[in-house]
């Protein structure tokens, strides 16, 4: 399946919870879909930029253009994927703190 098909499927239900009141998400929930939907926007609007680039003849001013922009969508990337796992590392320790955690004494009985 194409990814273009995915992103931009109206029956995705990710897609779908935006705009709606009563859906059960919170206000800071929806402000970070939408934030989503702006990224998605936006690199769509990247990826047919490229498209229409690369369908053209390639310059030494446009290969240079084209490998910085690749060394900071890399970053960004990590950058992303790093405060994700921060996230989800601080719901973890959260959920431990509860005193239900794996204490690591195989011994112990619950």
């Amino acid at each position: 399946m194409d990814e273009s098909a995915i992103y931009n499927d109206p029956k995705n239900p990710l897609l779908s919870l935006t705009g709606d009141a009563n859906s059960g998400v919170s206000p800071l929930e929806q402000e970070v879909l939408d934030e989503y939907e702006r990224l998605l926007n936006n690199m769509n609007e990247l990826s047919s930029t490229l498209a229409s680039l690369s369908s053209g003849p390639m310059t030494l001013e446009i290969a240079e253009g084209l490998r910085l922009l690749e060394r900071k969508v890399a970053s960004v990337y990590t950058l992303m994927k790093a405060s994700v796992y921060s996230i989800v590392l601080q719901q973890g320790q959260l959920e431990g703190d509860d005193g239900s955690a794996f204490t690591g004494d195989s011994n112990s009985q619950p």
